[in-house]
């Protein structure tokens, strides 16, 4: 009789073995179970949104319509406010990254692109004092003549 009590208590043979198999069936069915639900739930309340969508444009419908002539000026204003102050926040974003590059290439930081700046400032150099040499030549040539 110890022997059968102990093995219905799992501490004997193979008695703890069946009890593993359970668990993960059980596990498996309760997640299943908790899935549905939620699932079930989501679709639920995705219905009643899209029902009281319909609802809401049926009854908003007329009184767009009516307010047309008002409101699509007004949502064409609105938007051309917005464009506005988009483009002014994106330039004053580009006016102040353009300051700090020209704060840091001035304080003698290396920032990105100063090696390119640098030479094309040493080209520009160069034609100039190329125009500067030959205008100062043709103006001898006209002194001479």
């Amino acid at each position: 009789m110890a022997d059968q009590h102990r093995g219905g208590m799992g501490g004997g043979g193979g008695g703890g073995h069946e009890a593993q198999q359970r668990q993960p069936a059980m596990m498996t069915a309760l997640k299943a179970a908790t899935a549905a639900t939620a699932g079930g739930s989501m679709l639920v309340l995705s219905g009643l949104i899209l029902a009281g969508t319909v609802i809401a444009l049926t009854v908003a419908t007329p009184v767009l319509v009516i307010f047309s002539p008002v409101l699509v000026p007004a949502a064409i204003a609105l938007a051309l406010m917005a464009a506005g102050f988009v483009t002014s926040g994106g330039l004053g974003v580009a006016a102040l990254s353009v300051f700090s590059w020209m704060y840091k290439y001035l304080t003698g930081k290396h920032p990105p692109g100063a090696d390119q700046l640098d030479h094309a400032k040493a080209r520009l150099a160069s034609k100039a004092r190329d125009i500067k040499d030959a205008a100062q030549h043709r103006i001898d040539q006209a002194q001479a003549s």
